[in-house]
Formats: C-alpha cells, sequence, structure tokens
C-alpha cells in the first residue's frame, strides 16, 4: 500500500475514506523541521547554508511515516496546495532520505488538491509530479529572511530597550502601520462645521427629509456653515420661505456582486460581520477545509472552476428561478502579484448544500460556512437594479435649494441572498422616498425636536416650527484600524501574504505590542517605542516600499525567475552593516533620539504657554523619555526627589494612566502595574510609601462590564478603595469582611477560636459590594460544615471533548485560576486569547497538547544537564551564555512568526 503523508490527522481521516484499504494515510503534523534556535543556524558565510533539525513533537510522526515505507516502498506527498505546503513535502523528503527510508528505488511523487472531496482527491492520484523546487526556494528564501531579521535583531532591542520583546520582518511593518495611524488620530484638529435639514410635507401629507445645499443664491460646500452664527442665519432663512419642487430627476442605477472570497477578503468580512480574529477566521475555515465542506482557504485566486461555476448558476434557478441567473457566468480575474499561487477562489465543494444541510456542530464553523456559500452564490447572481431620485425644493427668489434623495429596489437580484459588509458606516441616500411631483408647493412639517433635544442644547438650533434643524458636526480622524482594515492595507501595499496575515496581526497581540479592544487595534506604549526605534535606526527594514518590494523578490523566486541566495546576499549585507551600527549606542543616546523623535506627541504646547517639558508636579525637573519592563513612558529627571510619570500617549488620552478626580482632598489615580491597571488614592512618597491601590475586577479573562480602565469613574475607584469591606459582626464572634483576591471575588471570617480565618469564594465580582448578612454567615456555614469543598475540588469540566485520538484519556476543558485550559491527563494546555472554550474543538486540543507536552520534554533535560556540567569542569563564566541562548530561543521563535 502506497504511503500518503497529509499535515493533520483530521485531514488524513477524510482522505482515507476516500482512498480506501489501497492506500496507508498519514499526518506530519505541520512542519517537522526547523532552524535550530542557536547561531550559525542560517550560515551567512557560506552561501547561506541551512542547518534544520526534525523537532522533538515531529520524531514519533517522522518515525511512523518510515516504518510505513518498509512495508510499502512508495510515497505520496499530499500536503497542502501552497508555499508552505511544498516546503512540507520537501523536508519529509529531505528528513526520510537522510534516515535512509527513501531508497534509490522508492518513488516519491508529489500530488496537489485544492478541494477534499472524493473526485478532487481521486484526480490528483492520477496527476503525480515532482516537488516544486522553484516554490520551495521561495520557501527557503522567506524562512532565512525572517530567521536573519528575527535573530539578529531582536537582541537589540532587548539591550537597547527593556522591556522589548521581538522584531520581525513583516510583524514590525505591520505594527508601524496601527502605531502610525495613532499619531495621526492624536495630531488630528477637529474642525467645526454646520448642515441643515427640513422635515417636509408633499400635499398628500406624506413626510421626507430634505438638506440645505444653497444659501443666498450660492451654492454651500460642507464647511460653508462653519459656526452656529452662520447655522442660525440659515435656519431663519429656510425656516421663513415658501417652498416649491423645482425638479424631480430619476436615474437608473445597478450594482453588481462582488467577487468570491479569497483568504484576505474572507478574514475581511468575517471580521466585519461575525467580529472573528485572523486567527480564529483561518482555524475555522482549516476545519471546514479539511472536512471536505470548502476548497482550500489560503489563497490569493477569485477564479471559479467551470464545473463549480454551472453548478452554482443550476442551484440559483433552483432556488430563486430564471430571473436570477445572469444570460453569461461571471468571470473574476485574478489580481494576486503572485499568479503562481493563484488558486481557485475560497467556495463551498457542493453548491447545493447550505449551511442548514450541513453537519456541523461548532456555531463558528457554521456561519463561516454559511457566509462562504452565500458569497458564492451571490457572486454568479444578476446584479440588482435600482432607480436613484433626486428632487430639489427651492424658495420662488432662488435664495434657498433643499435636496432630498431616494433609491428605489426594482429588482434585488444577489441582494436577496448577499450583500458586502463595511469597515465603516457612512450616510447614504437609500431611503425611499414619497410620490413628488414637479412644481407641487411643500410645507413644513413639525418632528425634528426629538433630533434636537438628542443632538442637545449646544450642537443644534431649532427653527420656531420645529421642522428646521441645525446640527453641530466635527471632523473625525481616521478611524483606528480593526484586524478586517489592517488586513485590507497590507494587502493594499503588498507587505505580508495570505498565509501570513492572521500569524502576523497574532503575533503583534501576543508580545503585547497592541491590544485588541471592542475590535479596534491600539499601540501600546511599548510597541510605540519599537516602533520609534526601528524608524530611527532600522528605517529602511520598516519601510512599506521596501518590505513589499522584498514581497515581489520571493514571488520572482517561486515563478523561477530569480535566485534566492542573491536576494538573501544582497539583503544581508546592508542588514548586517545596520546591526553592526547600533551595536556601540547606549540606552541612554537611544533614548536620546527617541525622546525628540516622539517631542510632538510626547510634549504639546500647554494651554497657558509654559514650557511643556517642565514637571507638572516639582515645576523644576525635565521630563524625559525612560523605558521599563512594561514599555516606555515620561517621567521627571529629578527622580527619586519627584517620582512624577506618565504614560507616553499624555495625561488625557486614551490609555490607562490618568487622574479620576479627588475624594477628601486625595487625587485618585488609573494607574498601570505589572499586573494590569488598578487604582490609587494619593501619590506615593516616602511618608507614604504604599498608598491604598486595588486592581480593576475581572469575570473570567475580561474586566467587568463598565469597569475596565476606559471606562472606570472616580465613583467606582472610591468603591474599590473601600475594599476590603466590612459586611458585619459574625453572631460567633469576629468581623465577616469581602475583598477582590488574586482568585477573584471572596468572604473572610475568622471565630475567635480559631488558627486561620476561612474563605469562601464567591461567584459574581459585584457581590463583593452587595452581600449581605444572612447570605455571607449561610456560606461561611456551609464552607465550615464541607471544608473540602474548595473552589477547585468543585470545579467542573467547562467542555468535555471526549477521548484522545491516539493516545486515549478523556481531554475536557477546564476553567482555571488564568482562564480557560485544555486538559489530558497530566498536560494543561491554556487556550490563546481569542479562542472561545465553545469554540474547541478535538483537532485544536490535541494540537494544543502535543505543544505543551513538547515545551516540557525540551525543559526536561536542561534541568539535569546544569549539574553533570558543573561537576565535570567550572564553568561560572558560561552561566551568561546559558541565559544568551535562552534569549536566541526566543529570537528564533520570533523570525518564524514574523
Amino acid at each position: 500500500m502506497p504511503v500518503v503523508v497529509v499535515e493533520s490527522p483530521a485531514k488524513a481521516k477524510t482522505i482515507n475514506k476516500y482512498l480506501g484499504s489501497d492506500y496507508t494515510v498519514l499526518a506530519s503534523y505541520g512542519h517537522v523541521r526547523d532552524l535550530p534556535p542557536k547561531d550559525g543556524s542560517v550560515d551567512t558565510e557560506h552561501e547561506f547554508d541551512m542547518k534544520w533539525e526534525v523537532g522533538n513533537d515531529s520524531r514519533k510522526h517522522v518515525k511512523a511515516i518510515a516504518d510505513a515505507l518498509k512495508e510499502d516502498n512508495a510515497l505520496i506527498l499530499a500536503t497542502d496546495p501552497d508555499r508552505e505546503g511544498e516546503a512540507i513535502s520537501w523536508h519529509l523528503q529531505e528528513a526520510l532520505t537522510k534516515r535512509r527510508s527513501i531508497k534509490k528505488d522508492t518513488p516519491v511523487s508529489r500530488v496537489t488538491f485544492n478541494a477534499i472531496t472524493k473526485e478532487a482527491v481521486a484526480e490528483a492520484m492520477k496527476n503525480p509530479r515532482q516537488v516544486d523546487m522553484p516554490l520551495v526556494e521561495a520557501y527557503l528564501a522567506r524562512r532565512a529572511l525572517d530567521y536573519l531579521v528575527g535573530f539578529n535583531l531582536s537582541p537589540v532591542l532587548w539591550r537597547k530597550l527593556p522591556g522589548a520583546r521581538s522584531a520581525g520582518r513583516v510583524q514590525s511593518v505591520c505594527l508601524r502601520l496601527i502605531v502610525e495611524r495613532e499619531m495621526e488620530i492624536e495630531a488630528f484638529n477637529p474642525r467645526e462645521y454646520w448642515s441643515v435639514k427640513a422635515q417636509l410635507s408633499t400635499p398628500r401629507g406624506q413626510e421626507f427629509e430634505a438638506r440645505l445645499t444653497v444659501l443666498g443664491g450660492d451654492k454651500l460646500d460642507k464647511y460653508s456653515l462653519a459656526n452656529s452664527t452662520a447655522a442660525d442665519l440659515a435656519v431663519k432663512a429656510v425656516s421663513s420661505r415658501d417652498l416649491k419642487v423645482q425638479s424631480v430627476e430619476a436615474k437608473p442605477a445597478s450594482r453588481n456582486p462582488s467577487a468570491p472570497f479569497m483568504t484576505s477578503t474572507l478574514q475581511q468580512e468575517a471580521s466585519r460581520k461575525f467580529g472573528m480574529g485572523a486567527r480564529q477566521c483561518m482555524n475555522a475555515a482549516q476545519r471546514l477545509y479539511e472536512a471536505g465542506y470548502i476548497t482550500y482557504m489560503r489563497t490569493d485566486g477569485i477564479d471559479m472552476a467551470p464545473e463549480a461555476v454551472q453548478a452554482a448558476r443550476a442551484e440559483i434557478e433552483t432556488r430563486y428561478g430564471a430571473d436570477y441567473v445572469p444570460s453569461s457566468p461571471r468571470i473574476y480575474k485574478n489580481k494576486a502579484k503572485n499568479a503562481q499561487e493563484a488558486h481557485e477562489c475560497i467556495r463551498p465543494t457542493d453548491m447545493s448544500r447550505d449551511a442548514k444541510s450541513l453537519k456541523v456542530s461548532e456555531e463558528e464553523q457554521r456561519k463561516l460556512y454559511d457566509l462562504i456559500w452565500k458569497r458564492t452564490i451571490a457572486c454568479q447572481m444578476e446584479g440588482a437594479r435600482m432607480e436613484r431620485t433626486t428632487v430639489d425644493i427651492g424658495s420662488g427668489d432662488g435664495q434657498v435649494v433643499l435636496r432630498a434623495t431616494g433609491q428605489v429596489v426594482l429588482f434585488d437580484g444577489f441582494m436577496r441572498v448577499y450583500e458586502e459588509g463595511r469597515d465603516d458606516v457612512v450616510d447614504e441616500d437609500d431611503k425611499r422616498l414619497p410620490q413628488i411631483m414637479n412644481g407641487e408647493n411643500v410645507s413644513f412639517a413639525s418632528s425634528l425636536a426629538a433630533q434636537a433635544e438628542k443632538a442637545g442644547k449646544d450642537a443644534a438650533i431649532l427653527s420656531e416650527n420645529a421642522a428646521v434643524l441645525g446640527l453641530q458636526h466635527h471632523t473625525q480622524p481616521p478611524p483606528r484600524y480593526t484586524e478586517a482594515t489592517l488586513v485590507k492595507k497590507m494587502e493594499e501595499l503588498g507587505i505580508g501574504r495570505p498565509s501570513t496575515y492572521a500569524s502576523v496581526i497574532t503575533t503583534i497581540q501576543d508580545r503585547e505590542y497592541v491590544r485588541k479592544e471592542k475590535n479596534r487595534l491600539f499601540p501600546e506604549d511599548k510597541g510605540r517605542i519599537v516602533t520609534i526605534f526601528l524608524l530611527n535606526f532600522f528605517k529602511r527594514y520598516v519601510e512599506y516600499d521596501f518590505t513589499a518590494a522584498l514581497e515581489e523578490q520571493l514571488d520572482d523566486v517561486s515563478a523561477g525567475e530569480a535566485d534566492y541566495k542573491d536576494i538573501l546576499s544582497n539583503f544581508w549585507r546592508d542588514f548586517s552593516a545596520a546591526i553592526a551600527e547600533t551595536s556601540d549606542l547606549r540606552i541612554s543616546e537611544v533614548l536620546d533620539v527617541l525622546d525628540d523623535a516622539l517631542a510632538p506627541q510626547l510634549y504639546p504646547p500647554r494651554e497657558d504657554g509654559t514650557d511643556p517639558r517642565i514637571c507638572p508636579k516639582c515645576g523644576a525637573g525635565q521630563l524625559h523619555l525612560k523605558t521599563s519592563r512594561t514599555g516606555g513612558f515620561v517621567g521627571c529627571g529629578n527622580y527619586p526627589e519627584c517620582n512624577y510619570t506618565r504614560p507616553i500617549s499624555g495625561e488625557g488620552a486614551e490609555g490607562y494612566e490618568r487622574v479620576l478626580g479627588e475624594d477628601d482632598g486625595d487625587e485618585i489615580h488609573l494607574k498601570s502595574g505589572r499586573f494590569g491597571p488598578y487604582v490609587q488614592r494619593g501619590e506615593a512618597t516616602p511618608e507614604n510609601k504604599k498608598p491604598p491601590r486595588s486592581s480593576l475586577p475581572k469575570q473570567g479573562r475580561d474586566y467587568l462590564p463598565g469597569w475596565g480602565p476606559n471606562e472606570i469613574t472616580l465613583e467606582q475607584a472610591v468603591t474599590l478603595l473601600t475594599l476590603p469591606r466590612q459586611i458585619g459582626e459574625h453572631p460567633d464572634g469576629g468581623m465577616i469582611a469581602s475583598n477582590l483576591g488574586r482568585f477573584g471575588p471572596y468572604i473572610m471570617h475568622q471565630r475567635p477560636d480559631e488558627e486561620k480565618p476561612v474563605y469562601v469564594n464567591l461567584k459574581e465580582t459585584l457581590d463583593v459590594f452587595e452581600i449581605g448578612m444572612n447570605r455571607a454567615v449561610e456560606m461561611l456555614a456551609e464552607k465550615r460544615a464541607n471544608p473540602g469543598r474548595g473552589r477547585r475540588a468543585a470545579a467542573k469540566p467547562l467542555k468535555e471533548l471526549g477521548e484522545h485520538p491516539e493516545s486515549g484519556g478523556a481531554i475536557s476543558i477546564m476553567d482555571g485560576r488564568y482562564g480557560p485550559y485544555v486538559k489530558w491527563e497530566k498536560v494543561n494546555a491554556t487556550l490563546p486569547k481569542d479562542v472561545e472554550p465553545k469554540d474547541v474543538t478535538v483537532e485544536m486540543a490535541v494540537q494544543l497538547i502535543a505543544d505543551k507536552a513538547g515545551k516540557t520534554k525540551k525543559k526536561a533535560p536542561a534541568k539535569k544537564a546544569a549539574p553533570k556540567k558543573a561537576a565535570a569542569k567550572k564553568t561560572p563564566a558560561k552561566k551568561p551564555a546559558a541565559k544568551k541562548t535562552a534569549s536566541k530561543k526566543t529570537a528564533a521563535k520570533d523570525a518564524g512568526d514574523s
């Protein structure tokens, strides 16, 4: 039986079902080899020779494949049909050859299929080929570049910027986009302008809304009504005139459907419609692909196979009728820069199966499949036909003209199935207008008072008849990126490729350079400092054009048009020189450069005209940029005499640290500490080194709704600082108190006859402030009666996933002190931040367990090795080298994440 190798066990199971007993289908579990985390893994002195090693986790999988080859001397490599898949096949072939499992007479072939269906797999088996070396070389170039950047640049950050964790070839450019957008927002000066609208009525009593477009005979632009005085005059001018319909113009319009999904557009739409992160989206898509429900999900192609087009058209006619099928198929041209990787679009493998008929229990997969099915069906449907109507209403003297616009859908077409989401909502003139005739008189209605009240006194001017309303507006800064708009921007700039977007965006969040709040990406101070450092000392390597040009060169390699070692040589020559130039810089010199570069943001002009660099607390010290393990901040140069600090984004900026107000003469501060944000009464002084503090309350991983760092009020902060709260005297003596602890809310009590207090955990955080005496006494009595019923003993699985598919033993999702985790035997693997317990599948759990078990195994020998080396010879000088090695491992991992 020929041995067929794919990446995942789920994929192996599906393909084995199609191939039957004539084949042995095994999983490689992703990449089997990687660059070891040490100097020389990419040998820059010898033509960039790369030294690979089989990972500890992968050895058993490679051995299983090697053992299978003993039974049948034929190997079929069926990994994914992209650059990474080609690289995995090449790694497997190399590793098995090195083990002598592949002999001279062993036939080795490579097959690819865009969908895991019986027909696609059978067709692929009929058309084997050899490993595509240009694609492999493009992978090698990319991997070497990422290694060289991550392994050489990250240590520079560790030495020069305490608290910085890593840099990467693509990740640093992605971070720059977010940081520069934040700086745009901070530098933005809003501009005031006003608009005027009127609520009008036709002779038939039908109301509609119109906006002022001409005043005093002049056409208005956005800023014509610059203030409330101009707006007031405009409101009076409109309300004092008789109005008549001057023109009614109706024009036909049409809308065509969007192209089918490729990787980037799928991630964008999943983010818009469901709030899914890029990684979350790709995990769900991966499982749908492996189950055979959709085509390959890492693609930059939008073309669709002819048979799929015909199937979609047939399904449209069956479900919606012949009117919804265009006369000829819609053809979408691929615009990808790397055409050699432009596979088919992401689409269902069976057009007749909608989400309702699909046997998928996971809600995330079901929603994503529904999105893919609707987009695919819609892309082959007839366009929507509409009629757009514009009505101009004016005064007899021509001094005032108002315009009403509306839209009527005559035929919904593809909109019956699907409409593309939007990143930022804009006003559209798509309201339906009543019947309006040219030359008709219109009258004022009186229904805008509610809108005026909602806008507020200072932002609205209402006419006496309440039918004309002036509204104040301010120009808005550019919006912060969502994961969807960030992917879109990276795609526009040519930075990264479809397979990298999810990992890059996840990495900058995991490194705590960026945080996601309400689906928007905010740069942390640490991320801002890293970006400014790179822009000042390694500017070329975070330039958008340079990164995009490098991607194009890699595409040339995969097309067989360039030598990857020439690209590496040219890159390394300049990059190594840039690294050398920074080696002698002291931290103080680096901070001085960054302080100057950030001066406009760090020290904006003060309203009173005083020097913005003078410390506002002591009035004498100069403010300077400083760094710590948690990132950058501005501090007084007179430290320790003056301990003034603030975040680099400013006192009033969106961020954790700020003064919330005063209570009993004390300033109440919101600060950011090692373990997150907390509130504090007053400042620390030599006399009061530990002022009252309290962490913000959490509920699971997230902050209690309304109690987050950007939401907390002075009143809430004062309430927190009253903790521990004294509930009352226990009938048996001793005070009962409630408090927030490291592991959540609790009550405590110690009777006079007890050696130590009794603690009882509370389920809800707000119970700390609300629990009364009766309930507290009852809970304490129950705990004393059942002392073994602690939090951990009573814990129940959040979700049971069944037996481990390979090794046996129950797999469960548990709720732990630091959030949910996967439990299997003695292995506990924490869930990633963006994954909910309900969304975890067996395949995801097995991978998390394998990753955790692998890390544990790697750590074990290091503990045993240390005493042996110490016994053999004196090695005190080698201890720093061990630390360096550990740091290099982090750098190598970061290199792979770039």
